[in-house]
């Protein structure tokens, strides 16, 4: 499986304004060479999301870029997506491998428990967060880069460094044994950049 060394998670959506404005940085974003993005988009309701994933969807086919949703499997199936994204909450919740076979799953982990059970239910792929100290995790605990490499060596799948990331620790992470970064602030492009 080839999978690209940036990892987009987006941002939440304004609260009350259209879609096109965040479908417009997300294009700007795919422009800029984003071909992985996770849609997270915590605070819509469902049908909302599905209608945001409807459009993010299209907008990442023009550009061959996959999207995996921050939702069920069910979800991801019914919409056409490439995967799922589990939270570390979900993906312990998990017995199994989420069905179908066909879509990628990428799992959230923070400690050795976490990488450990997503290695037994045959994820796809992991984010391991937080690396560094990070502005939309302000309590949590930085990993930093010796037991971000602990972790990545438990696991034989892809792993993104996620927290504090932009694409000059690109270099870290890769020497550390990551595929690439994940980052929602350094990988999306809004208005005016």
């Amino acid at each position: 499986m080839q999978l690209p060394q940036t990892f987009l998670v987006t941002p939440e959506p304004l609260a009350g304004r259209p879609f096109g404005d965040f479908i417009a940085c997300l294009e700007r974003s795919l422009d800029a060479g984003v071909r992985l993005v996770q849609l997270r988009a915590k605070t819509l309701t469902a049908p909302q999301y599905a209608e945001l994933a409807e459009q993010a969807l299209a907008c990442c086919r023009r550009y061959d870029a996959r999207l995996l949703l921050n939702a069920s499997a069910d979800v991801a199936l019914a919409l056409h997506a490439d995967g799922v994204h589990l939270t570390s909450t979900r993906l312990m919740a998990c017995t199994s491998r989420p069905p179908p076979s066909g879509l990628l799953v990428s799992a959230a982990c923070h400690d050795e428990r976490q990488v450990l059970h997503a290695n037994r239910i045959g994820a796809d792929l992991l984010t391991i967060s937080p690396v560094m100290p990070t502005a939309t995790h302000t309590t949590a605990t930085p990993l930093g880069w010796p037991r971000f490499r602990e972790l990545v060596a438990l696991t034989t799948v892809p792993v993104y460094a996620l927290g504090g990331m932009s694409v000059d620790s690109l270099d870290e992470a890769r020497k550390s044994g990551a595929q690439g970064i994940a980052a929602i602030r350094s990988l999306w492009v809004s208005a005016g950049e």
